[in-house]
């Protein structure tokens, strides 16, 4: 007969998207393993789950064999982790066992002296959690493989007896794998994770892999990550099913012509995408929205890696969109950013810090076309996926501009980078010969969950704005608000 699945008990570390990955948290009472190369984060990793947990009143030990411990509160302190508060609350205890290098090994050396000092502060502190950081060089003291296994076996042993929960951190080579003469390492831990410090492109990325997870199940992928203000934030994408909002009802873009071939304007939670060649009108529309949204009392967060804020609200003043009142009202807010500045990450959680403060209604990106420049097409198609993810199950409506290539853009994928495929209005904007003359066009590709116009229909940017010669207008009195008894086109 098979009994009932138990759970193994699981301590959470309250660091940014890790729980998810490690579906709950760290083994409660077990041996986890962080290794990486350097820059990759180890310590920081390390001293954020012991520091988190004391803030929530679950004290902790923190070993450090490599810097000192005046270092270690300094560094602390740079992420708004008071170290020394904690310590004199009696949440923490840093203990200082630097190797100077030059030590000689006589005897019977072991690690139980070690180990008592460790003991008389967790009881003192009632400490659950330990850290040992850069365990890997009280190891090279002995110079004896065997006498290193002994001791980390009796030190394994020491922690699993007193129902520690603890994070020991190495050293690995630069290629991201384990030195040799740790490996055994990786069978002894519970909890086995990875941090990896790569160079693509010339931009630097890093990257955290669970390795194994006795007992539990755990994201499988390579996830990115940053370091950030506050500590490491991670961005996975672990979840087997879609928590996407619903779309909403429908909300207008600015423009009634469009609204009128949108059968009302755009569905809230949507992401749309407007593709065109340079000078289409493509951050012309992007700002129609932005202006009618801000005029409904709505906030909008755009992100531009096209152009600087006062270049491109002087460059709309010249097509009749003023945006200039709803910056003044803080209805508006434009984060700007050079593609090559920093690595796909670190603009995700530029864009995450924004979304958390401003907390927009919409989001408007220009351009999808810049986010190559980030490092590589497969970096700016990550960036998009977790950014769009992000949006979509917080209820913001998306707006994504993407500049095509040639005048009328026919034959390529829209999005330039495989994504078309996850939005859910698809805008073409092209040029058209006109004789003596170059014309524009737009044409609704899809609007999913709405009726639209299969037409393609002549607009003009004017100084008063775009304007259909059409005279295209809704079946409804307003401009934006389709009559729910109308049907679609």
């Amino acid at each position: 007969m098979h009994g009932k699945r138990r759970p193994i008990p699981k301590l959470p570390t309250q660091i940014a998207g890790l729980d998810e990955i490690l579906e709950g948290g760290l083994p409660r009472g077990r041996t986890s393993l962080v290794s990486g190369g350097p820059g990759s984060g180890k310590t920081v990793l390390s001293l954020e789950f012991l520091c988190r947990g004391a803030m929530a009143g679950d004290p902790g030990v923190f070993v450090t064999f490599e810097e000192r411990a005046e270092a270690v509160r300094m560094n602390a302190l740079s992420m708004g982790w008071n170290l020394a508060a904690l310590e004199k609350a009696g949440k923490m205890a840093i203990i200082e066992a630097r190797l100077s290098g030059d030590e000689v090994l006589s005897g019977d050396f072991d690690i139980q002296g070690l180990l008592t000092i460790v003991g008389g502060h967790a009881r003192r502190i009632r400490a659950r959690r330990v850290v040992m950081d850069a365990l890997d060089v009280l190891l090279r003291v002995y110079g004896d493989r065997q006498r290193e296994r002994i001791e980390l076996y009796r030190l394994h042993d020491w922690l699993i007896d007193r129902k520690l929960t603890s994070v020991l951190s190495v050293k690995a080579q630069l290629d991201g794998n384990m030195a040799h003469r740790y490996e055994f390492l990786d069978f002894m831990a519970d909890c086995v994770i990875r941090l990896d410090h790569r160079v693509l492109g010339q931009v630097a990325t890093r990257r955290l892999r669970v390795i194994k997870y006795r007992g539990s199940g755990f994201g499988t992928n390579e996830y990115p990550y940053v370091i950030g203000d506050h500590g490491i934030v991670l961005f996975p994408l672990t979840q087997t099913q879609l928590t996407h909002q619903p779309l909403g009802k429908k909300v207008s873009s600015g423009l009634a012509g469009l609204d009128a071939m949108l059968d009302g304007g755009f569905r809230r939670a949507a992401c749309i995408l407007i593709a065109g060649s340079s000078g289409t009108g493509k951050t012309t529309l992007a700002s129609a929205f932005a202006r009618a949204a801000s005029r409904r009392h709505e906030k909008v967060l755009y992100l531009s890696f096209e152009e600087s804020q006062e270049a491109m609200i002087a460059g709309m003043l010249s097509a009749g969109i003023d945006l200039r009142p709803a910056l003044r009202t803080q209805r508006l807010m434009v984060q700007t950013a050079l593609p090559e500045a920093m690595g796909s990450d670190n603009h995700l959680i530029r864009a995450l810090e924004a979304m958390d403060s401003f907390k927009p209604d919409h989001l408007i990106l220009d351009a999808i076309s810049a986010c190559v420049r980030m490092g590589s097409e497969h970096a700016a198609f990550d960036y998009l996926m977790r950014l769009v993810a992000v949006v979509k199950e917080r209820g913001i409506t998306c707006i994504l501009t993407n500049q095509m290539t040639g005048l009328a853009g026919d034959g390529e994928e829209l999005s330039g980078i495989g994504f078309s495929s996850v939005v859910d209005a698809v805008i073409q904007l092209r040029f058209v010969d006109a004789g003596q003359e170059i014309g524009r066009q737009i044409l609704i590709i899809k609007s999913r969950g709405s009726g639209h116009s299969n037409r393609r229909e002549s607009f003009y940017i004017t100084d008063q704005g775009i304007e259909f010669p059409n005279n295209l207008r809704l079946p409804s009195a307003r401009a934006g608000q389709a009559d729910p008894k109308d049907g679609g086109k």
